[in-house]
């Protein structure tokens, strides 16, 4: 489940018109939610605000055999208009699941962009300002992010700690998505680290106008409407002299497509001799199940991964009542109760996780069981609440 800052943040991806799937890091985002969703360890719990459309707090206490926390603060210069509170919030917003990817949508024009007053521009650039103080140990993280244009954007980020390397580390990335393609180029202080990556879309260009789809017939109906996307990326550390690549495809379905929706990926790491496929599918209205397998040329060591998610609804009687209590309100997940998610690989070890709403909180709570060991199989237990205002 997304942490109340992670999803301030992607609602301002969503009001600057930032496509956040169309990026290489983005290519197994749909496999990674179903097969390496994160277990909660210990207790720990989140309290946020959303004090002013343009400004949010949030404040956590957790304990897994030592207390800790965290202070975080957000400043938007967009107005998050959108951002609803633990007990409204549609939980597909926060519950990452299967990823449907959208159409590619056009770039704005710059010039939709300028603001004129008394003959002067007076338009800013869009920006968002995020920091978070961990306690006891004082470690600090923050990022700054500003809208250049409305196909660029500059991200600059930063960890502070003792125990890092000169003290912490600190990462600028520029991107350009015109929508056909996606490029990134980075920096990062870390053994000085230069690195470029990029996502190409195969198919229409969205900046170009097209034609009107033809009328639906019996053979369209059974078409395999999709994207082909392909990309890479290169670094190389300057400070000890080494590189690194890695090349990705993905085929995933669009909402024109009649059948189940599903999502291909393949991806390589020549120099370390690592290949990954993974497969989703969304078999139903509540289900979605996905593999990966993955194999080394140089070792022949193989792994492979199952997980799946199961959606659990409310009986039409129980969202009846729940709506006249709120006078007749509402919500798109009005009989959405909470989704259960589960992996298992080659070793026996199996991670569980239930994600739901319990009145007005938000929760987490799962395990990680080895079955290899049958005196102490719960490796990891934990739960996680959030309440936010």
């Amino acid at each position: 489940m997304l942490e109340f800052m992670d999803y301030v943040q992607n609602e301002f991806y969503k009001v600057s018109n930032w496509n956040q799937d169309n990026s290489y890091g983005a290519l197994t985002a749909t496999t990674r939610t179903l097969l390496d969703f994160k277990i909660p360890w210990g207790i720990h719990f989140d309290a946020s605000s959303l004090s002013s459309p343009n400004l949010a707090t949030s404040y956590s206490l957790g304990s897994a055999g030592v207390i800790h926390g965290s202070i975080s603060y957000l400043y938007s210069s967009l107005p998050l208009n959108d951002v609803q509170n633990s007990s409204n919030i549609e939980l597909g917003r926060v519950i990452q699941g299967y990823r449907q990817l959208q159409e590619l949508r056009r770039p704005d024009e710059p010039f939709w962009w300028e603001v004129w007053r008394g003959g002067r521009r007076v338009d800013r650039k869009n920006s968002l300002l995020f920091g978070r103080l961990y306690l006891p140990t004082s470690m600090s993280e923050g990022l700054y992010l500003r809208r250049l244009t409305p196909t660029q954007q500059v991200k600059i980020s930063y960890v502070s700690d003792s125990k890092l390397r000169n003290g912490g580390t600190i990462l600028a990335l520029h991107a350009r998505d015109v929508g056909k393609y996606c490029t990134e180029t980075l920096f990062s202080t870390d053994s000085a680290l230069l690195g470029i990556r990029g996502l190409y879309n195969f198919g229409p260009d969205p900046r170009n106008p097209t034609l009107p789809d033809p009328p639906a017939t019996p053979s369209s109906q059974e078409k395999l409407y999709g994207r082909l996307s392909a990309g890479g990326e290169l670094y190389y550390g300057v400070e000890n002299k080494s590189g690194g690549m890695s090349a990705g495809l993905r085929f995933t379905t669009l909402p024109q497509h009649t059948g189940f929706p599903l999502t291909m990926t393949l991806t390589t790491n020549p120099l370390m001799g690592n290949l990954s496929a993974a497969y989703a599918v969304k078999a139903g209205k509540d289900l979605a199940i996905a593999t990966q397998f993955d194999f080394n040329f140089y070792s022949y060591e193989s792994g492979l991964v199952l997980g799946c998610e199961l959606w659990r609804r409310r009986q039409k009687e129980d969202v009846e009542r729940s709506r006249a209590r709120e006078n007749g309100v509402a919500r798109v997940d009005d009989d959405i109760q909470g989704v259960l998610k589960a992996r298992i690989n080659q070793s026996g070890c199996i991670g569980l996780l239930w994600e739901g709403r319990m009145k007005d909180l938000l929760f987490s709570f799962g395990s990680a069981i080895d079955l290899r060991k049958r005196d102490r199989p719960f490796r990891t237990l934990g739960i996680e609440f959030q309440y936010s205002s």
